[in-house]
């Protein structure tokens, strides 16, 4: 009998120990004492040395302050920050982690490992890429503008959840399957601090885990319709004095048997939004000519950005993929990205745009 009670206790507590959130060793922390992080910025310091940031306290009504320091470890540094501040702060809030370009420039795998292998950081933390000094920028805006770490995070999350086509967006969890995939290259949004603000440039390109080349304006506009949300609203073209908007696209690329020629067909849906030049848009022929001059530019420029990726050796678009059958043995990343520079480049546009007016002719 005194041995199935003993059997009995020892089994409950077993049972304890296996329940999430029952372990014998747990943390006393009671609200007061602690202060969730929301970003980490990283940058170069001294001697080999990291730079890492962040501002405190979060979403409370007290004046906030910077907390800066150089430190050897990702690890190290968020010890040290609790022994600056006086409440422990919690990394499982942190939603965005900005990473400088200098030290993206590096490759930044080493931090990336570190997060990944962190269970208390979520995998949908944000990853962005900063150009300028964004202490200086944070310091003098988060006297201005109340919680201003909370609503950069609001901005990334609104372009992410409502593909809003302007900005390219990345999780981590999106940034590792691209990183440690065959065939794909990561790629991250950057941003620009100058002075007061802090504005999107572009998307970078990434070979392993090493930023090669940031593409911007024109050719990160394209990026958006070929790969990121297939979405644009608006789409200006200077060259042609036209602004054409509410743009979808379907992507389909062919890539034939011998991997040496790339056919990338993209049918977009729009509409011309605004038009400065001098042909008669109510005339049916006009309007017909400038549609071929739209997808004769949008041609051209598209080939130029894909033989961008080729020079850098690149495929953020995946095209690698395409080598894959299910009754061949799949070729090497290495001879594919050989296969994938030397490769000709054909695109085609077929553009399906609505009419906003009647035209003379019908065509």
């Amino acid at each position: 009998m005194r041995r199935k009670k003993m059997l009995l206790v020892w089994g409950i507590f077993v049972s304890l120990v296996l329940i999430p959130g029952c372990a014998p060793f747990v943390e006393n922390n009671t609200i007061e004492d602690i202060a969730p992080v929301t970003f980490w910025s990283i940058s170069k310091g001294e001697e080999g040395k990291i730079k890492m940031s962040t501002l405190v306290p979060p979403l409370v009504n007290e004046p906030k302050s910077l907390l800066t320091l150089e430190v050897d470890l990702l690890k190290q540094g968020g010890k040290d920050f609790n022994l600056r501040y006086y409440r422990e702060l919690k990394v499982g809030q942190l939603r965005y982690f900005l990473i400088h370009e200098e030290l993206a420039k590096q490759g930044i795998i080493q931090l990336i490992n570190t997060l990944l292998t962190d269970y208390d950081v979520s995998q949908r933390m944000y990853l962005v890429i900063v150009k300028g000094n964004f202490d200086d920028y944070i310091n003098r805006q988060a006297k201005k503008q109340e919680n201003l770490d909370y609503y950069l995070y609001r901005m990334l999350r609104h372009y992410e959840r409502k593909n809003q086509g302007e900005m390219t967006i990345v999780n981590l969890h999106e940034y590792k399957n691209k990183l440690f995939s065959p065939y794909s290259d990561p790629v991250l949004p950057v941003f620009k601090v100058a002075n007061d603000n802090f504005t999107y440039e572009g998307t970078a390109f990434f070979s392993n885990d090493k930023l090669l080349e940031t593409v911007t304006s024109t050719e990160d506009q394209i990026f958006q319709l070929l790969d990121n949300d297939h979405y644009l609203k608006f789409f200006p073209i200077p060259e042609l004095d036209v602004v054409i908007g509410d743009l979808r696209s379907r992507v389909t690329v062919d890539l034939d048997k011998t991997l040496s020629q790339v056919t990338i067909n993209v049918k977009l849906n729009g509409l011309i939004e605004e038009y400065q030049g001098d042909k008669n848009l109510y005339n049916g022929n006009e309007l017909m000519q400038l549609h071929q001059e739209i997808e004769t530019e949008l041609e051209m420029k598209t080939t130029d950005l894909i033989k961008k990726m080729q020079e850098l050796k690149v495929d953020p678009l995946q095209i690698g993929t395409h080598t894959l059958s299910p009754f061949t043995k799949p070729i090497s990343e290495k001879v594919w990205l050989a296969a994938w520079e030397k490769a000709e480049i054909k695109v085609n546009y077929q553009l399906y745009f609505e009419a906003l007016q009647n035209t003379e002719n019908n065509y």
